[in-house]
């Protein structure tokens, strides 16, 4: 069963470009990722689906129905927890989810107090008193309380700590064991290689691949800084083709064993080191052959 079909979906803003001809599906009780940098038009997509945009052209679907057409009916089995979480400044945690809560006809208490307890949550506090990490679990609670069948995920870990983004990934885990369906949408591609079944990359409003998560996994790269007093020294040892240097302190890609590399990192006197994962961007250079902007 499909759960979301987008077809040639646009949106401008006057003559600024949103999306342009966004095309995918998602399959029923899978996590799929949306993935792409900041800007590119994941958030335009994800408020057509949720009918607080109209396309421009095109057309958006949830479980066959029209997304602008038949909102109201579609927003019932969907919950959403939107990238930044604005509520009333002088409602409680506890009076928000009750009032939220209303809208339904089903709701489980029990389940509403073991997402609280999961998260921390001072039911008492104000909104204006909570952290930015706070009003984030706030709004995971509130999009879960109903049990939906299709949660739609706009960059949910923003302003979580480690602890509770497991506690999160464990949550949708078991929403998929359960054979609910996950629309996840981030720039951290380590979130969607962690979760998702597939993914659809959108960069500068277009869709530019739609496939299986392991297909990032080929970009299997790692980016290498060290901060040396030989850094033309470290450059000739790896024997770099490239590879940025900014006083003493070299940038480059490296994809080789590692026992290799710290062999001969151990041929120079190194201040500091860092190995860290591509970033989204960098991804796409890679993946699509793309030259720096």
């Amino acid at each position: 069963m499909t759960v979301i079909e987008l077809e040639k979906l646009s949106k401008y803003y006057g003559k600024h470009r949103g999306i342009i001809d966004v095309s995918f599906a998602v399959e029923d009780g899978e996590i799929f990722g949306f993935i792409g940098p900041n800007g590119a038009g994941k958030t335009t997509t994800i408020r057509i689906l949720l009918g607080l945009l109209f396309p421009t052209s095109g057309s958006a679907k949830i479980f066959g129905k029209d997304c602008t057409k038949e909102g109201d009916r579609v927003r019932e089995d969907v919950g959403y927890i939107p990238g930044e979480v604005n509520y009333y400044p002088d409602v409680s945690v506890d009076e928000l989810l009750r009032y939220s809560a209303s809208f339904y006809t089903e709701i489980d208490e029990r389940y509403i107090k073991e997402l609280c307890e999961i998260f921390e949550l001072d039911m008492k506090k104000k909104f204006r008193e909570l952290s930015t990490g706070n009003k984030k679990k706030v709004a995971i609670v509130q999009a879960l309380l109903h049990k939906p069948k299709l949660l739609i995920c706009d960059e949910p870990t923003n302003g979580l700590d480690p602890v509770m983004q497991n506690r999160f990934f464990a949550i949708l885990k078991e929403l998929k064991k359960q054979g609910r369906t996950i629309f996840f949408s981030s720039h951290v591609l380590s979130e969607v290689q962690r979760l998702c079944d597939r993914f659809a990359m959108i960069k500068d409003g277009r869709v530019v691949k739609v496939g299986k998560v392991d297909q990032i996994a080929q970009v299997n790269y790692k980016i290498i800084t060290v901060q040396s007093r030989q850094t033309e020294r470290l450059k000739e040892i790896l024997k770099l083709s490239e590879g940025r240097i900014n006083g003493s302190v070299i940038t480059f890609r490296y994809n080789k064993d590692f026992n290799e590399l710290m062999n001969k990192l151990s041929q120079i006197q190194i201040e500091n080191i860092w190995i860290e994962d591509p970033s989204v961007e960098e991804i796409f250079l890679s993946m699509y052959g793309e030259e720096e902007r």
